[in-house]
């Protein structure tokens, strides 16, 4: 396949999964002005429809295994429909799994991408089968391996599902973590509910309505109630006895990082999260975290102190524990997701995100990675102590 069509179908598939480029908007029809050589004319062709995408190889010594919970929250109706009845969750556990067990994961589900890509108005352009038919590193069903592991919850940006944070979920898992990734009923479009349902994304285009504050407490909640039945006197995940709840983690994306922030001020289990390049609010409060260790992870363009995103620096002064501030140089938005690690496989250079999508996945996974090496594992990490002659693209602030 030539290179103009490998960037028109990688275009498209990063118009489809990041919609018009903002972390709360609805998903839009995708803007096809794109430069002559990336722009997705017509319907792919049979040739193109063999395309296979790949996660990232996980760095870590151990396999990983895949499960999937469906969880109930009878104690509150779902936010966004409250005809629909109480709060449901979708939930992936990744957990260190012994090699040569279990069956290959599926990415998504064919149903779930289809989707995507018609909220999008790219069902005719980006088959479903290629989205979908990325291959993952997870297997199903996959014998655990021995030991008691740090937990990390993984939270999504708003309007995209948990799919498009596994390649660090997968990397955290083979390093020796257990790994939930969580789905927010309404809150993303194309995600599968148990009985045959792919739920709308009710919530596209109200988060700023109902305000983000309130949709990050209401995901603060969700998060609190995965831990309790994770952790609980009876667990809802068969494999529970590999978590070590004295060691438990959170990062998101977007909404997710904001989500992070809200959940550890309201809930101490959580010992150290990550905001990557989602805003703060009112969280963290006043008072700090008690002393809990917090990693700001952005862009450079808009997550650099004084910049446009100001939740920033006053978040940055009321973190009262271990603390960093990085940017990313180069990088957009969803550079911390798995979608410009797809789209690099396809040929997609993107000017005005001149960071390779490669880079952009080996940097989340190293900084995430390693923050949660030191806190959860005690293991020491000069990567955090400073500026990286390996990672020039990595800068560490002071706040202001």
């Amino acid at each position: 396949m030539n290179r103009a069509r490998h960037g028109a179908i990688a275009a498209a598939l990063v118009l489809a999964l990041a919609g018009a480029g903002t972390a709360f908007a609805a998903p839009q029809p995708a803007n096809t002005t794109q430069p002559a050589n990336t722009a997705p004319s017509a319907p792919l062709s049979s040739e193109s429809k063999g395309v296979q995408l790949q996660l990232p190889r996980p760095t870590g010594p151990y396999a990983v295994g895949r499960g999937t919970l469906h969880l109930v929250d009878t104690s509150r109706r779902d936010p966004w429909v409250p005809m629909a009845g109480a709060r449901e969750l979708m939930v992936s556990m990744y957990y260190p799994a012994r090699r040569g067990t279990g069956a290959a994961a599926p990415y998504m589900t064919r149903e779930g991408a289809r989707l995507f890509l018609e909220s999008r108005e790219l069902d005719g352009v980006v088959p479903a089968e290629v989205l979908s038919g990325t291959r993952t590193h997870s297997f199903s069903g996959a014998r655990p391996a021995p030991g008691r592991f740090p937990l990390v919850v993984l939270s999504p940006g708003f309007s995209v599902p948990r799919t498009t944070i596994s390649a660090l979920a997968e990397d955290l898992t083979s390093r020796g973590y257990v790994v939930a990734t969580v789905d927010h009923a309404y809150e993303a479009v194309g995600v599968a509910f148990p009985g045959g349902r792919t739920l709308p994304c009710a919530a596209c285009g109200r988060a700023e309505e109902v305000g983000l504050d309130s949709v990050a407490k209401g995901r603060a909640r969700d998060l609190s109630f995965v831990l309790d039945q994770l952790t609980g006197r009876h667990p809802a995940w068969r494999h529970a006895g590999m978590i070590d709840q004295r060691r438990i983690g959170m990062a998101g994306h977007s909404m997710g990082g904001m989500s992070t922030a809200a959940t550890m001020a309201a809930d101490t289990r959580v010992r150290a999260g990550v905001n990557m390049d989602g805003p703060f609010g009112t969280a963290p409060p006043g008072a700090g975290l008690g002393g809990r260790a917090f990693m700001m992870l952005g862009t450079e363009a808009d997550h650099s102190p004084g910049g446009e995103d100001a939740t920033w620096d006053r978040a940055w002064r009321r973190l009262d524990g271990w603390k960093r501030w990085l940017t990313v140089a180069g990088s957009g938005h969803f550079a911390f997701t798995d979608l410009p690690v797809l789209g690099a496989q396809l040929g997609l250079n993107d000017s005005s995100e001149p960071l390779p999508g490669q880079r952009a996945g080996e940097i989340t996974r190293d900084y995430v990675g390693a923050f949660f090496d030191l806190h959860l594992r005690g293991i020491a990490q000069p990567l955090l102590n400073g500026p990286s002659a390996a990672n020039p693209e990595v800068t560490p602030h002071n706040g202001s």
